[in-house]
């Protein structure tokens, strides 16, 4: 697992680069507020229900949640399934919003 912050996963939003982000939080948390990322809430990652994921092992991969502790569980487990690319994005939703305004 490496770290990304906000400002990096911004200038690759802003490049038009294809990034593949998941997002690690609850649906109600998913709703009121999100990057676009795909929702994964950890628990179905804990309890290894990934096959949406799989096909992403050998390829970057973004996580966040609202703060970075639950992305960071999560690059943690995916990593020891087998991803090979992992990437935590520090602060999470919260450093997001402070820097850059409402998401999604």
């Amino acid at each position: 697992m490496k770290s990304i912050t906000v400002e990096q996963l911004k200038e690759k939003l802003d490049a038009g680069e294809k990034i593949n982000l998941i997002d690690v939080r609850e649906p109600n948390e998913y709703a009121e507020a999100n990057l676009g990322g795909q929702l994964v809430p950890l628990g179905k990652i804990q309890t290894m229900q990934i096959e949406e994921l799989e096909d992403l092992k050998d390829e970057p991969v973004i996580v966040h949640c609202r703060s970075g502790k639950r992305s960071m569980m999560a690059c943690m487990v995916m990593d020891q399934l087998g991803f090979k690319d992992t990437y935590n994005l520090e602060g999470g939703i919260l450093e997001w919003m402070e820097k850059y305004g409402a998401a999604k």
